[in-house]
């Protein structure tokens, strides 16, 4: 069975704790703990019934004063698939939080308030999901009890939401109407909208096809760890542990080890007490060469007949995470897969103004500010752009000093 791993996204009371809340409660996906304390629970809502919120909104503070602030997972599963929901925060000031969540997700859901319409926050965070090469759109128009679950209405915003996908670059869009507070179209049809013909937001997860990688081309290996037990038993053995991030390794392929260059071919392949012939995107694996060249922990194993860039002055795009603004005086580290090198900004190209989508050519980089950057690293990196393997386009800027992550990058091109 796959998984899927979704986010949702909107503005503060939009009702995104309350859909992920419903889907849980309908789909029967609640444990019993979480279902007596829901019942035992004084938060409800004008009608007398359970305010569903509150099995997302973990945080004290978030109970109080109904807003999301962290991200929050949620495991669930049907017959047919098994699902990892992150509840993220939709107020600008939890930016960061929302790009944490949103890296590994297979698809987006933005909802919309049906009595607001696409607002500025729609427009933050269809960016956001642009940037961060989601590949898969559904906007779920929320709150269509309000609006007497008018078609107009609904036909209205699909019409304003297709113009600003077309100005972020999003082109898989699914619209669906729902109320999370009644359930409408959320896991059941709802009678209420004979005027939709499409699929409940659940059916739509259930059937919606996973774009999985499985290119040889994209073929790359992270090396995390070199296997040379050297005992009478295993005295010649040498493999390269790791898991594939992209593509599709076969044995007998010829690859090339970066940022070295030495060329080898796929001798065998080890998972577990298996053996393998092709490793998928994923997998957990140890590779054998045919010959024996220096590989290290940090080098990356790629496919010859499709490299990645091989660059040590990157331009990429960035999101910065952290309290204290950024300093191009300072030396960072790079965190690329498996491989940690130093870096420096070295120039600042603008930020974005994610409301608005202008370009700001301000460098002075604050919490939560995106925009697009070059860095100088220390010893070139092996990656594809971010736009075309983020599996390999992504990287997190680490302070030297603490070791607290401080910024996400998207690579995207050298500048050599």
């Amino acid at each position: 069975m796959d998984i899927l791993k979704f986010i949702t996204a909107g503005s503060v009371d939009d009702g995104k704790s309350t859909l992920i809340g419903r889907l849980l409660y309908d789909s029967d996906a609640i444990l019993a703990d979480q279902m007596e304390a829901l019942h035992a629970s004084n938060r409800k809502n004008d009608d007398g019934t359970i305010d569903l919120a509150i099995l997302t909104d973990g945080l004290k503070a978030e109970r109080e004063q109904g807003i999301t602030i962290d991200v929050a997972y949620k495991y669930f599963e049907t017959n047919k698939r098994k699902f990892i929901i992150a509840d993220a925060p939709g107020h600008i000031q939890y930016t960061r939080n929302m790009v944490t969540g949103a890296s590994n997700a297979g698809l987006a859901i933005i909802l919309i308030d049906a009595r607001k319409g696409v607002v500025e926050q729609t427009t933050r965070h269809s960016f956001l999901v642009s940037l961060l090469q989601i590949p898969q759109v559904v906007v779920a128009i929320n709150k269509m009890d309000m609006v007497d679950y008018s078609e107009d209405v609904f036909k209205q915003i699909v019409a304003d939401y297709k113009k600003l996908a077309a100005k972020v670059n999003i082109s898989d869009v699914t619209f669906i109407p729902v109320s999370a507070l009644k359930g409408d179209n959320i896991v059941y049809q709802s009678e209420k909208m004979s005027w939709y013909l499409g699929d409940s937001l659940l059916e739509h997860l259930e059937n919606v096809e996973l774009k999985i990688d499985d290119a040889s081309l994209h073929a790359r290996l992270p090396v995390q760890w070199v296997v040379r037990p050297q005992t009478d038993e295993l005295h010649d053995y040498r493999g390269y542990a790791g898991r594939v991030c992209s593509g599709a390794f076969k044995v007998n392929d010829k690859v090339t080890v970066l940022p070295s260059g030495f060329n080898s071919t796929i001798s065998k392949i080890e998972m577990y007490d298996k053996e393998p012939q092709e490793a998928l995107a994923g997998m957990s694996v140890t590779v054998h060469l045919q010959d024996n060249i220096d590989v290290s922990r940090g080098d990356i194993i790629v496919s010859s007949a499709g490299q990645p860039q091989l660059s040590s002055v990157i331009e990429a795009d960035l999101c910065w995470m952290d309290t204290r603004p950024m300093d191009t005086s300072l030396t960072y580290l790079v965190q690329h897969n498996t491989k940690t090198v130093r870096c420096k900004i070295r120039e600042v190209l603008y930020k974005v103004n994610i409301n608005t989508l202008e370009k700001d050519f301000d460098e002075d980089f604050k919490l939560n500010d995106i925009g697009r950057v070059v860095i100088k690293t220390a010893e070139p990196l092996a990656f594809d752009a971010y736009q075309d393997n983020k599996a390999n386009g992504g990287a997190i800027i680490i302070d030297s000093r603490t070791n607290v992550t401080v910024g996400a990058l998207m690579l995207r091109q050298s500048v050599e």
